[in-house]
């Protein structure tokens, strides 16, 4: 009986000192809250060496299509193997603009001359996407690879994004985002490597990678 009312006298001793732990909680997320007043478009910067770059910002195609927002994807560099967000996301062609413009990782494709060609092709397209007020959110899918190996001009990558509709979002993926576009963004996440099933030589798999 002892052991069982000690047991109850610390239960609701914890449960009051985590009440009032997250009555502070709230207090501060709430002045934070009323602090956010600025509505405006943002530029989100998805990189670092980790796998969920690319599925974080479909993520968030489907959660602007959701909202009934008007979307746009490019993709670069990726085009060789076909994809589920590919696959999925074209049976709405309503509402998502999809475009495949590379021809496969550098490391195949092994011709640089021709990766700059398909890199230009692409960011003339995303610019249109870029213009038009009517798309919500921008996908622009490994775009830091064509920044981090020279096949575009940071500078006029920055230019375009900050010449677009007040109101559109973009989100940009891959590899080695470049300081500059760092700098201009509004959320930065570095996705750290911390265990991978490649490494433990796991095929890349279809609803997973692929």
């Amino acid at each position: 009986m002892t052991t069982e009312h000690n047991r109850s006298d610390n239960d609701s001793g914890l449960n009051e000192r985590h009440r009032t732990r997250m009555q502070r909680k709230k207090a501060v997320v709430d002045a934070k809250i009323a602090a956010a007043t600025d509505v405006r478009g943002v530029l989100l910067v998805n990189t670092g060496n980790g796998k969920g770059k690319s599925s974080s910002g479909f993520g968030m195609v489907i959660r602007a299509m959701g909202h009934d927002m008007q979307v746009g994807v490019v993709q670069f560099i990726k085009g060789a193997i076909p994809t589920g967000e590919e696959r999925f996301l074209r049976r709405f062609p309503e509402q998502c603009e999809f475009y495949v413009m590379g021809e496969g990782y550098t490391w195949e494709t092994q011709d640089r001359t021709r990766d700059i060609e398909k890199a230009e092709a692409a960011w003339a397209c995303a610019r249109e996407l870029l213009s038009d007020p009517s798309i919500g959110l921008v996908l622009l899918d490994e775009l830091n690879i064509a920044l981090k190996y020279h096949y575009l001009d940071v500078q006029t990558v920055l230019a375009d994004l900050r010449a677009r509709p007040a109101a559109q979002h973009v989100v940009i993926t891959g590899r080695g985002a470049p300081p500059e576009l760092i700098e201009a963004a509004d959320t930065v996440t570095d996705m750290t490597l911390v265990k991978h099933a490649f490494s433990q030589g796991i095929q890349a798999q279809p609803g997973v990678e692929l």
